[in-house]
């Protein structure tokens, strides 16, 4: 009985956690301006060559934005969208470890495009990128 007892309570201090770690990850998460921005993207191919795209837009996250300005495609992951493609240029990790590296106002992005917010004056860069 008294170990059963010890398992529920453990559960319950589980659940409260996972739910504490819930609320404070809801207000601390960046968030996206509303209204028109202007957005910088830099693509870095593979080759080096660079191309800078400006883009007005009303859209609330980049991913959203790369999508609908046809600058990338991409397919729906475990952690939202998976850039496959920039500017016409495929990354394949499966053949030689390339992939699309996403850099937020000069750092290393810590989240996927889908959950990356857009804020008036934001840039971003899409390198290519292997291991």
């Amino acid at each position: 009985m008294k170990q059963k007892r010890k398992l529920i309570v453990g559960a319950i201090a589980l659940l409260v956690l996972a739910l504490i770690f819930l609320g404070i990850y809801i207000a601390t998460r960046p968030t996206a301006s509303a209204g028109s921005k202007e957005i910088t993207v830099e693509v870095v191919h593979a080759a080096g060559s660079h191309k800078e795209f400006v883009y007005h837009t009303d859209l609330e996250y980049l991913g959203e934005l790369l999508l609908t300005e046809e600058l990338a495609q991409g397919d729906d992951g475990e952690y939202g969208l998976y850039i496959t493609q920039v500017d016409g240029e495929d990354a394949i990790y499966e053949t030689d470890g390339a992939y699309w590296a996403l850099y937020e106002n000069g750092d290393y992005a810590m989240q996927g495009a889908d959950e990356t917010p857009l804020n008036d004056g934001d840039s971003f860069s899409l390198v290519y990128t292997t291991d």
